[in-house]
């Protein structure tokens, strides 16, 4: 019997399959780098009782160079066909796709004031995932061989698992957007303010308009306000921190006060008070921010489309076993 046994299942490394062996080979890779740098002191310290610290440093070195790649090939995967690919045929498709990405990286450097060499990689890296996931739908739709209308009726016949990894993939080209505005434009701002001070962020100026005591249920707050100014010098909001004692435990916190504009926020936290009425204050400005969890929403929209795809649904078994003469005469 065992001559007769044959392999199966063998497939090219250019193919879907190798890139989806290469997805999980990058990822696992990742993740055991992550985890080890967050176990590696614990167990240190465990062991020897020497204590060190593993911060941004090294995972910037470690997960970083790991995702690129990773991030790069995303756009090839769901136009390989199954078994054996036609890699310079994918990449051909996915020309415009690049061609436009370059050209954001471009306008990124000319037009953005500040803008890193980094930060438009990174934003032409966040375009090229975008547009990538939009080409492989286009592709499927039949795109410049078909009218509009066979191109809707295409859409509309292709399975949930096709619309599921867009979203996903395009999520994820959101979610990088995000990440790289906030690591390269956020702003932070540490100064002593006293009530009518005055400080320039994002456009807007931010005014102390002083601090006041409330009592709460089982706390004190040492609330302050900020008046948030556009540039007509009207007030459009006020963002509250305030500095809290739990009264049962001595235990003081933060409560950070934050305005959100669509897409961007701003921080605003209070540190330790000074003299003559003067407070300490924080404020952050993270641009895009929201876009990080924007994207992780358009991921989880992928998953559900996916789940939903009737081809992957797996039937629930049911008994093939017939009742016996005997049951059944006993059941007459």
């Amino acid at each position: 019997r065992a001559q007769t046994l044959k392999a199966g299942g063998l497939f090219h490394p250019v193919s879907r399959e190798g890139a989806l062996v290469l997805n999980n080979l990058f990822l696992t890779t990742a993740t055991a780098s992550v985890l080890i740098g967050t176990l590696y002191p614990l167990l240190l310290e465990s062991l020897t009782g020497n204590k060190i610290s593993v911060g941004a440093p090294f995972f910037n070195l470690t997960f970083g160079p790991l995702m690129v790649p990773l991030l790069l090939a995303v756009s090839f995967g769901p136009l390989l066909a199954w078994k054996r690919g036609d890699l310079a045929g994918v990449g051909q498709r996915l020309m415009a796709a690049f061609a436009i990405s370059l050209a954001i990286v471009a306008a990124v450097l000319l037009f953005v004031d500040k803008a890193t060499l980094l930060a438009a990689l990174g934003a032409g890296l966040a375009a090229w995932l975008m547009l990538g996931s939009l080409t492989d739908l286009v592709v499927k739709a039949g795109a410049g061989k078909a009218s509009l209308g066979v191109m809707g009726r295409r859409l509309a016949g292709l399975p949930g698992s096709v619309f599921g990894t867009m979203l996903a993939h395009f999520g994820l080209g959101v979610t990088v957007l995000g990440i790289v505005a906030v690591t390269s434009f956020e702003t932070e701002n540490i100064l002593t303010m006293k009530q009518g001070d005055t400080l320039d962020v994002a456009g807007y100026t931010l005014r102390f308009d002083g601090v006041v005591r409330e009592q709460g249920p089982n706390y004190i707050d040492d609330r302050a306000d900020f008046a948030l100014l556009n540039a007509a010098g009207t007030q459009v909001d006020t963002i509250s921190s305030a500095k809290r004692l739990y009264t049962a435990r001595r235990m003081p916190t933060t409560e950070a006060g934050i305005k959100t504009f669509v897409f961007s926020q701003l921080y605003v936290s209070l540190g330790d008070p000074g003299a003559n009425g003067q407070m300490v204050v924080r404020v952050w400005y993270k641009p895009l921010v929201t876009l990080i969890w924007i994207g992780s929403l358009f991921m989880m929209a992928g998953g559900m489309a996916s789940l939903a795809d009737r081809r992957l649904r797996v039937g629930a078994p049911s008994s093939s076993r017939k009742p016996s003469k005997a049951a059944t005469g006993a059941a007459a």
